[in-house]
């Protein structure tokens, strides 16, 4: 963006008014950026396709779009709505539930005996076939681990892990 001089701001204004006569401008300072506000959105892409990345004023400017804000959407209201009514009850946890509505029952847990007592006779060390091999379907066979203590495992060489070095902070 050009500097405060008036004469720099006036040759800025005159390479957008190129495009559209009734173009205003907002000079945010702290930024370093202008908002340009075109009349119509067919001079606002022309203006960014002529102008982004050219050199205005000494300083090569970047042209972005943004979307204008629908008037005819704004309330007079500057609150934020509440959802619709449909969409209340799924706000976590809701304020009511909905008229007519009445909780569900839970039924018993099903419990497979069978599972539990196969389970149960597992033994460390023996191979367990829970599936046979058919002409579509391979085996599953389960080995049970016995259980050791990492000591037992590794015994005095532990793996070590190297440590990661701490990134240098720029300052």
């Amino acid at each position: 963006m050009c500097e405060n001089v008036p004469e720099s701001l006036k040759q800025f204004e005159e390479v957008f008014r190129y495009f559209d006569e009734s173009v205003t401008f907002n000079f945010l300072k702290s930024f370093r950026r202008v908002r340009v506000n075109f009349s119509h959105p067919e001079f606002a892409v022309k203006a960014k396709l002529s102008l982004h990345e050219m050199e205005v004023c000494g300083t090569c400017i970047k042209c972005y779009m943004a979307q204008p804000r629908d008037k005819s959407r704004d309330k007079t209201d500057p609150h934020l709505q509440l959802p619709a009514l449909t969409k209340q009850f799924l706000i976590s946890p809701p304020a009511s539930p909905p008229v007519g509505w009445e909780p569900v029952t839970e039924s018993e847990p099903i419990i497979n005996y069978d599972l539990l007592a196969a389970m149960a006779s597992l033994t460390p060390g023996e191979a367990h076939e829970l599936h046979k091999q058919t002409e579509s379907q391979p085996a599953i066979i389960v080995h049970i681990c016995e259980n050791k203590e990492a000591s037992d495992l590794y015994g005095d060489k532990r793996p070590k892990l190297p440590q990661t070095r701490c990134p240098e902070r720029k300052t």
